[in-house]
């Protein structure tokens, strides 16, 4: 849903390439949507047979591959707004990778794990730390609108979470808890 809603919000503000989409997610969306290049001309491609976006150009330049330039229709603009809807009413029930290791935890030498948690408690932190800079940085531009602000609390609220948990965890395994 969520290359779904990004595109057709997108849209639903000016005809746009591809390529500008993808421009647009990584600079203003990549810290907090996971949205793949390849997935952008799926996407793109899906919402135009639906009849929720369509073509409106197709432009080139010198010896550049032609790109389509893509606008939001009725149909979209719809779709959108109930998009928006349903994503407001969602309750994300998240599922860690880490949750299955753990539940396999006996199966690796405890060294080992602790070795692992060690360094996710660092990659949590220094994750933390650029997040808080990047935020920094966004904010300080005149473009990025000030709700992007609470937008990076709430990745940071996560994250945060993520790692006073680890380091619970990894304090409980050094005291030799869950042998």
């Amino acid at each position: 849903m969520s290359v779904r809603l990004v595109i057709l919000g997108l849209l639903h503000e000016r005809p746009l390439y591809g390529y500008e989409i993808k421009q647009v997610i990584e600079e203003h969306m990549g810290d907090w949507t996971a949205i793949a290049f390849g997935s952008i001309y799926f996407a793109l491609d899906k919402l135009a047979e639906e009849t929720f976006i369509e073509k409106v150009a197709t432009e080139q330049q010198g010896s550049r591959p032609s790109r389509s330039v893509y606008q939001i229709t009725a149909a979209g603009r719809e779709e959108f707004t109930r998009l928006l809807r349903q994503g407001w009413q969602e309750i994300d029930r998240q599922y860690f990778e880490l949750d299955l290791c753990l539940f396999f935890l006996n199966a690796l030498p405890r060294p080992e794990v602790l070795g692992y948690l060690r360094g996710r408690v660092h990659r949590l932190e220094h994750t933390l730390h650029y997040l808080g800079e990047h935020r920094q940085e966004q904010m300080s531009n005149a473009e990025v609108p000030r709700l992007a602000e609470t937008i990076f609390d709430h990745s940071h609220a996560h994250l945060q979470a993520e790692l006073e948990w680890s380091r619970r965890l990894l304090v409980s395994l050094e005291n030799g808890e869950y042998d």
